[in-house]
């Protein structure tokens, strides 16, 4: 059994920055692959970045790809979401997810609570 908790959301001015963290429980957690989704007001969940369990491979949705960078430490059990140039449309409760097996856009285990986004234009 693996538990996330995202922290690190918030309001931000459009093009400001936030850096989202998941912080992952559980003695095997440093070996999961983990992701990013979120969901924005009236809209389905969606895909945002993926990151493999070495750290080698990141995959990202074409909409934030050149503005977010997904990353982990495993010595801490964390995972990141640096959101740089973030746009009004970047609004969404923001989800962190972990697999245990590869790296994924759409297969996930486990969740975490959610982090509210606010982009304000």
């Amino acid at each position: 059994q693996v538990q996330l908790v995202e922290s690190g959301g918030g309001l931000v001015q459009a093009g400001g920055s936030l850096r989202l963290s998941c912080t992952a429980s559980g003695r095997t957690a440093s070996t999961y692959a983990m992701g990013w989704f979120r969901q924005a007001p009236g809209k389905e969940r969606e895909f945002v970045a993926a990151i493999s369990w070495t750290g080698g491979t990141q995959y990202y949705a074409d909409s934030v790809k050149g503005r977010f960078t997904i990353s982990r430490n495993n010595a801490k059990n964390t995972a990141y979401l640096q959101m740089n140039s973030l746009k009004p449309e970047d609004t969404a409760v923001y989800y962190c997810a972990a697999t245990a097996s590869a790296i994924s856009r759409d297969r996930y285990d486990y969740w975490g609570q959610g982090t509210q986004v606010t982009v304000s234009s």
